[in-house]
């Protein structure tokens, strides 16, 4: 199934590169709670790779750690990856141009929400780590913008006659822990932050998302440029939905975060169903 234009995805991100340090605040918070996560984990990890990369600013992060030593950072935009970075490269989340056990530890920070085939994504992933290699990833999940789908929504139904898809669907946790566990990833984990960002105006939300690479790229919107009636309308109804005493509108987004390592004999297993020697009622006694 083929959800995104990932022509549109691409340029997005190119016209993004130049401004992106002026918009880059719900990147860098991510990319904090997503290092929190890689903190718990006390080993060394000789080659990763920083997969959507973008500008760089979670390589610029993992400067000088101690944790990590050769970083290697790819994103679907020639044009990002030029400014992340000496070992920067161009390339598809969908096809990975890396041989197996290439990483010993493979990032991603708000990406892989973009990507078709995330399962078959997944599993490149996990043929390119190590055995024992690990994979730590965060990206949007369902919830993400839903006060603006419903304005959206809303508006178009209002003025245009019809509903397009203007906010890119979002898998739930639950679904993508299943995905790590279908792609073969042991330990796996899945949680969510709900991250909450308030605008005066939710027109300015738009211009974000548009300076962030985020805009719509779902592969059946209207092709159209949205009429300034439904913008108008979009914004009256978030307003009158969402908006808070002081006039300020919420926009929510919840980031799930992925972990999972690649398979290795040594990693801790579970206990075979049945084989425990003591009932659960005995043991609560």
């Amino acid at each position: 199934m083929t959800v995104f234009d990932r022509r549109a995805v691409r340029a997005h991100r190119d016209r993004a590169a130049p401004r992106l340090d002026d918009f880059r605040f719900l990147f860098d918070e991510v990319t904090e709670r997503l290092l929190d996560r890689l903190d718990d984990v006390t080993r060394r990890f000789p080659v990763a790779l920083d997969l959507g990369c973008r500008n760089g600013a979670l390589g610029r992060q993992l400067a000088g750690r101690g944790d990590v030593g050769t970083l290697v950072q790819g994103d679907l935009s020639p044009i990002m990856a030029a400014r992340a970075g000496p070992r920067a490269l161009a390339l598809d989340e969908e096809a990975l141009p890396f041989a197996d056990g290439a990483f010993d530890l493979v990032l991603s920070c708000l990406s892989l929400h973009w990507v078709n085939d995330l399962p078959g994504a997944l599993i490149q992933i996990r043929r390119a780590l190590k055995p024992d290699g690990l994979f730590l990833a965060a990206l949007f999940g369902a919830g993400t913008l839903a006060e603006l789908r419903d304005a959206l929504s809303d508006a178009e139904g209002e003025t245009a006659g019809g509903v397009s898809p203007r906010v890119s669907p979002f898998a739930d946790v639950k679904d993508l822990g299943n995905l790590l566990i279908r792609a073969g990833f042991a330990l796996p984990v899945a949680d969510a932050d709900r991250i909450s960002v308030s605008y005066a105006d939710p027109l300015a939300l738009m211009a974000d998302l548009r300076g962030m690479g985020e805009s719509n790229a779902v592969r059946e919107r209207w092709p159209a440029v949205t009429r300034r009636d439904t913008l108008a309308a979009a914004r009256r109804v978030y307003r009158e939905r969402h908006a808070g005493p002081d006039g300020r509108v919420p926009a929510t987004f919840q980031v799930v975060f992925l972990s999972g390592w690649a398979p290795h004999p040594d990693q801790p297993r579970p206990v075979a169903r049945g084989s425990a020697s003591v009932s659960l009622g005995e043991a609560l006694k």
